[in-house]
Protein backbone atom coordinates (compact mmCIF):
# COMPACT_ATOMS: atom_id res chain seq x y z
CA UNK A 1 0.00 0.00 0.00
CA UNK A 2 1.11 3.40 -0.47
CA UNK A 3 -0.01 7.01 0.71
CA UNK A 4 -0.47 10.33 -1.57
CA UNK A 5 3.26 10.59 -1.33
CA UNK A 6 3.77 7.15 -2.91
CA UNK A 7 5.91 5.83 -0.31
CA UNK A 8 5.26 2.04 0.09
CA UNK A 9 4.84 0.19 3.30
CA UNK A 10 7.98 -2.17 4.02
CA UNK A 11 6.96 -4.97 6.45
CA UNK A 12 9.66 -6.38 8.61
CA UNK A 13 9.76 -9.22 11.72
CA UNK A 14 11.19 -8.44 14.67
CA UNK A 15 11.58 -12.18 16.61
CA UNK A 16 11.95 -13.41 19.78
CA UNK A 17 14.78 -14.39 21.56
CA UNK A 18 15.23 -17.49 23.99
CA UNK A 19 18.23 -17.27 26.82
CA UNK A 20 19.09 -21.18 26.46
CA UNK A 21 21.53 -21.19 29.82
CA UNK A 22 21.97 -17.45 31.93
CA UNK A 23 24.73 -17.71 34.44
CA UNK A 24 24.91 -14.26 36.79
CA UNK A 25 28.39 -14.31 37.65
CA UNK A 26 29.18 -10.97 39.51
CA UNK A 27 27.84 -7.74 40.30
CA UNK A 28 29.51 -4.56 38.80
CA UNK A 29 30.02 -1.16 40.69
CA UNK A 30 27.54 0.48 38.64
CA UNK A 31 24.80 -1.91 39.26
CA UNK A 32 24.32 -3.46 36.78
CA UNK A 33 25.69 -7.78 36.67
CA UNK A 34 27.91 -9.57 34.88
CA UNK A 35 26.44 -12.56 32.83
CA UNK A 36 26.81 -15.46 30.42
CA UNK A 37 23.75 -16.39 28.60
CA UNK A 38 23.29 -18.40 24.92
CA UNK A 39 20.85 -16.55 22.67
CA UNK A 40 18.95 -18.21 20.76
CA UNK A 41 16.10 -16.21 17.96
CA UNK A 42 12.50 -18.26 17.76
CA UNK A 43 10.79 -17.34 14.64
CA UNK A 44 7.80 -16.21 16.55
CA UNK A 45 7.71 -12.52 16.05
CA UNK A 46 6.54 -8.79 16.20
CA UNK A 47 5.80 -7.32 13.25
CA UNK A 48 6.69 -3.62 11.93
CA UNK A 49 5.99 -2.08 9.15
CA UNK A 50 7.43 1.38 7.85
CA UNK A 51 6.63 4.37 5.24
CA UNK A 52 9.17 7.02 4.33
CA UNK A 53 7.59 10.41 5.04
CA UNK A 54 8.59 13.41 3.16
CA UNK A 55 8.94 15.59 6.60
CA UNK A 56 10.88 14.93 9.60
CA UNK A 57 8.45 13.34 12.00
CA UNK A 58 7.69 10.29 13.28
CA UNK A 59 4.90 8.38 13.80
CA UNK A 60 3.39 5.15 15.46
CA UNK A 61 0.81 3.51 15.54
CA UNK A 62 -1.04 2.07 18.01
CA UNK A 63 0.16 2.96 20.90
CA UNK A 64 0.88 0.75 23.64
CA UNK A 65 -1.00 0.89 27.02
CA UNK A 66 1.06 2.19 30.18
CA UNK A 67 4.38 2.69 28.15
CA UNK A 68 4.81 6.64 26.84
CA UNK A 69 5.39 8.01 22.87
CA UNK A 70 9.08 9.33 24.01
CA UNK A 71 9.51 5.98 26.41
CA UNK A 72 8.74 3.59 23.73
CA UNK A 73 12.13 2.02 22.36
CA UNK A 74 10.98 1.97 18.94
CA UNK A 75 10.68 5.97 18.88
CA UNK A 76 13.94 6.06 20.88
CA UNK A 77 15.65 3.82 18.01
CA UNK A 78 14.47 6.38 15.46
CA UNK A 79 15.41 9.58 17.13
CA UNK A 80 18.95 7.85 17.93
CA UNK A 81 19.38 7.49 13.76
CA UNK A 82 18.01 11.26 13.53
CA UNK A 83 20.80 12.38 16.08
CA UNK A 84 22.95 10.59 13.67
CA UNK A 85 21.64 12.42 10.24
CA UNK A 86 21.88 15.53 12.45
CA UNK A 87 25.97 14.56 13.54
CA UNK A 88 26.67 14.42 9.57
CA UNK A 89 25.09 17.24 8.89
CA UNK A 90 22.48 15.51 6.44
CA UNK A 91 18.30 16.27 6.22
CA UNK A 92 17.02 15.05 9.54
CA UNK A 93 13.96 11.89 8.14
CA UNK A 94 10.54 10.68 9.01
CA UNK A 95 8.86 7.74 8.78
CA UNK A 96 5.58 6.29 9.85
CA UNK A 97 5.71 2.91 11.54
CA UNK A 98 3.07 0.61 12.62
CA UNK A 99 3.43 -2.04 15.39
CA UNK A 100 2.04 -5.48 14.67
CA UNK A 101 2.55 -6.50 19.01
CA UNK A 102 3.08 -10.21 19.06
CA UNK A 103 5.32 -11.10 21.69
CA UNK A 104 4.14 -10.56 25.44
CA UNK A 105 5.80 -7.56 27.40
CA UNK A 106 7.44 -8.68 30.66
CA UNK A 107 8.00 -12.16 28.57
CA UNK A 108 11.93 -12.61 28.96
CA UNK A 109 11.52 -12.77 25.00
CA UNK A 110 13.11 -9.71 24.13
CA UNK A 111 10.28 -8.36 22.30
CA UNK A 112 10.78 -4.01 22.90
CA UNK A 113 15.05 -4.47 22.47
CA UNK A 114 14.06 -6.70 19.13
CA UNK A 115 11.48 -4.20 17.79
CA UNK A 116 13.87 -1.47 18.69
CA UNK A 117 16.56 -3.69 16.69
CA UNK A 118 14.46 -4.00 14.13
CA UNK A 119 13.65 -0.16 13.69
CA UNK A 120 17.50 0.71 13.95
CA UNK A 121 18.09 -1.90 11.03
CA UNK A 122 15.55 -0.90 8.50
CA UNK A 123 15.92 2.83 9.12
CA UNK A 124 19.54 2.76 8.20
CA UNK A 125 18.75 1.35 5.06
CA UNK A 126 15.50 3.82 4.29
CA UNK A 127 17.57 6.52 4.92
CA UNK A 128 20.45 5.61 3.64
CA UNK A 129 22.40 5.90 6.51
CA UNK A 130 25.09 3.13 6.15
CA UNK A 131 25.93 3.16 9.45
CA UNK A 132 27.82 -0.47 9.90
CA UNK A 133 26.34 -2.98 12.32
CA UNK A 134 29.14 -2.40 15.37
CA UNK A 135 27.39 1.42 14.74
CA UNK A 136 23.95 0.15 15.15
CA UNK A 137 24.82 -2.21 17.96
CA UNK A 138 26.62 0.38 20.09
CA UNK A 139 23.66 2.46 19.49
CA UNK A 140 21.22 0.04 20.58
CA UNK A 141 23.49 -0.72 23.53
CA UNK A 142 22.11 2.40 25.04
CA UNK A 143 18.35 1.28 24.25
CA UNK A 144 18.93 -2.02 26.27
CA UNK A 145 21.61 -4.76 27.46
CA UNK A 146 19.71 -7.34 24.69
CA UNK A 147 19.14 -4.84 21.58
CA UNK A 148 22.92 -5.80 20.24
CA UNK A 149 22.04 -9.44 19.52
CA UNK A 150 19.36 -8.74 17.43
CA UNK A 151 21.64 -6.10 15.41
CA UNK A 152 23.53 -8.63 14.42
CA UNK A 153 21.15 -11.23 13.79
CA UNK A 154 23.10 -14.16 15.41
CA UNK A 155 22.68 -17.07 17.82
CA UNK A 156 25.15 -15.79 20.28
CA UNK A 157 27.30 -16.50 23.49
CA UNK A 158 27.32 -13.49 25.43
CA UNK A 159 29.01 -11.38 28.03
CA UNK A 160 29.25 -8.60 30.14
CA UNK A 161 25.57 -7.46 30.28
CA UNK A 162 24.62 -9.32 26.97
CA UNK A 163 26.76 -7.15 25.02
CA UNK A 164 30.39 -9.11 24.03
CA UNK A 165 28.63 -11.35 21.74
CA UNK A 166 30.63 -14.76 20.02
CA UNK A 167 28.53 -15.93 17.28
CA UNK A 168 27.41 -19.86 17.80
CA UNK A 169 25.97 -20.38 14.25
CA UNK A 170 26.16 -24.56 14.45
CA UNK A 171 23.57 -24.75 17.22
CA UNK A 172 20.89 -27.12 16.62
CA UNK A 173 17.16 -25.62 15.90
CA UNK A 174 14.61 -27.41 17.79
CA UNK A 175 11.15 -27.02 18.20
CA UNK A 176 9.92 -24.85 21.33
CA UNK A 177 6.92 -24.86 23.17
CA UNK A 178 6.72 -21.77 25.43
CA UNK A 179 4.51 -20.77 27.41
CA UNK A 180 3.68 -17.31 28.75
CA UNK A 181 2.09 -17.58 32.43
CA UNK A 182 -0.56 -14.25 32.96
CA UNK A 183 2.06 -12.33 34.86
CA UNK A 184 4.69 -9.44 34.38
CA UNK A 185 7.61 -9.56 35.91
CA UNK A 186 9.50 -6.84 37.22
CA UNK A 187 13.40 -7.40 35.80
CA UNK A 188 14.26 -4.52 38.37
CA UNK A 189 12.99 -6.51 40.87
CA UNK A 190 14.47 -9.63 40.32
CA UNK A 191 18.19 -8.51 39.96
CA UNK A 192 18.11 -6.76 43.20
CA UNK A 193 16.70 -9.33 44.72
CA UNK A 194 18.52 -10.56 48.09
CA UNK A 195 18.35 -14.25 46.96
CA UNK A 196 19.44 -13.82 43.57
CA UNK A 197 22.60 -16.20 42.77
CA UNK A 198 25.18 -13.79 41.62
CA UNK A 199 28.34 -15.91 41.63
CA UNK A 200 28.42 -18.49 39.48
CA UNK A 201 31.93 -19.35 38.26
CA UNK A 202 32.48 -18.27 34.64
CA UNK A 203 32.31 -21.38 31.92
CA UNK A 204 33.71 -21.56 28.05
CA UNK A 205 31.58 -21.21 25.16
CA UNK A 206 32.57 -25.15 24.66
CA UNK A 207 31.49 -26.21 28.31
CA UNK A 208 28.27 -24.39 27.47
CA UNK A 209 27.37 -25.61 24.45
CA UNK A 210 28.40 -28.99 25.37
CA UNK A 211 27.10 -29.04 29.03
CA UNK A 212 23.94 -26.47 28.70
CA UNK A 213 23.48 -24.52 32.36
CA UNK A 214 20.63 -23.28 34.01
CA UNK A 215 18.68 -19.57 34.64
CA UNK A 216 20.14 -18.21 37.86
CA UNK A 217 17.05 -16.35 37.90
CA UNK A 218 14.72 -18.50 37.82
CA UNK A 219 14.52 -19.90 41.51
CA UNK A 220 13.78 -16.50 42.86
CA UNK A 221 11.34 -15.55 40.17
CA UNK A 222 9.33 -19.25 40.47
CA UNK A 223 9.49 -18.19 44.69
CA UNK A 224 7.61 -14.60 43.47
CA UNK A 225 5.27 -15.81 40.99
CA UNK A 226 3.55 -18.80 41.47
CA UNK A 227 2.03 -18.85 38.74
CA UNK A 228 5.55 -19.34 36.95
CA UNK A 229 6.38 -22.32 39.02
CA UNK A 230 3.18 -23.95 37.54
CA UNK A 231 3.92 -23.19 34.21
CA UNK A 232 7.57 -24.67 34.59
CA UNK A 233 6.09 -28.05 36.25
CA UNK A 234 3.69 -28.18 33.97
CA UNK A 235 5.74 -28.13 30.75
CA UNK A 236 8.34 -29.94 32.39
CA UNK A 237 6.08 -33.39 32.58
CA UNK A 238 6.65 -33.44 28.30
CA UNK A 239 10.14 -31.92 27.75
CA UNK A 240 13.06 -30.25 30.67
CA UNK A 241 11.66 -27.07 31.35
CA UNK A 242 13.49 -23.54 32.10
CA UNK A 243 12.63 -19.70 32.07
CA UNK A 244 13.67 -17.26 29.51
CA UNK A 245 15.70 -14.48 30.53
CA UNK A 246 13.73 -12.60 34.17
CA UNK A 247 10.57 -14.97 32.99
CA UNK A 248 8.03 -15.04 32.78
CA UNK A 249 8.17 -17.00 29.66
CA UNK A 250 9.02 -20.47 30.19
CA UNK A 251 10.30 -23.21 27.11
CA UNK A 252 11.42 -26.71 26.27
CA UNK A 253 12.45 -27.99 23.10
CA UNK A 254 11.46 -31.16 21.23
CA UNK A 255 12.81 -33.19 18.35
CA UNK A 256 9.77 -32.65 15.76
CA UNK A 257 7.38 -30.34 14.93
CA UNK A 258 4.83 -33.10 15.70
CA UNK A 259 6.09 -33.32 18.98
CA UNK A 260 5.83 -30.32 19.75
CA UNK A 261 2.09 -29.47 18.99
CA UNK A 262 1.03 -32.79 20.57
CA UNK A 263 2.57 -30.95 23.82
CA UNK A 264 1.30 -27.64 23.38
CA UNK A 265 -2.49 -28.97 22.49
CA UNK A 266 -2.32 -30.96 25.87
CA UNK A 267 -1.07 -27.18 28.25
CA UNK A 268 -3.56 -24.66 25.79
CA UNK A 269 -6.40 -25.38 27.96
CA UNK A 270 -4.60 -23.91 31.42
CA UNK A 271 -2.05 -21.79 29.60
CA UNK A 272 -1.32 -19.16 26.75
CA UNK A 273 0.95 -21.35 24.61
CA UNK A 274 2.61 -21.40 21.33
CA UNK A 275 5.36 -23.57 19.17
CA UNK A 276 7.96 -22.04 17.24
CA UNK A 277 10.90 -22.73 15.54
CA UNK A 278 14.48 -22.65 16.59
CA UNK A 279 16.26 -20.48 14.39
CA UNK A 280 19.84 -19.03 14.46
CA UNK A 281 19.68 -16.15 11.95
CA UNK A 282 17.56 -13.62 12.85
CA UNK A 283 14.49 -13.72 10.66
CA UNK A 284 14.55 -9.65 10.36
CA UNK A 285 18.04 -9.96 8.69
CA UNK A 286 16.64 -12.84 6.39
CA UNK A 287 13.96 -10.29 5.07
CA UNK A 288 16.51 -7.24 5.09
CA UNK A 289 20.08 -8.54 3.68
CA UNK A 290 19.45 -12.09 1.97
CA UNK A 291 19.46 -11.78 -1.63
CA UNK A 292 16.17 -11.62 -3.39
Amino acid sequence: MTDNAGHAWLRIPAPAKLNLMLHITGRRADGYHNLQTLFQFIDHCDWLSFQLRDDDQLTLQPAIDGVAEQDNLIIRAARALQAKQRERGLPVSGANIQLDKRLPMGGGLGGGSSDAATTLLTLNQLWQLQLSFDELAAIGLTLGADVPVFVRGQAAFAEGVGEQLTPVPTLAEPWFVVIHPDVHVNTGKIFTHKDLTRDTSAISIRTALEQGGRNDCQPVVARLYPEVAKALKSLDYFSPAMMTGTGACVFAHFDSETEALSAAAQLQAEFHVFVAKGVNQSPAHKVLFSPS
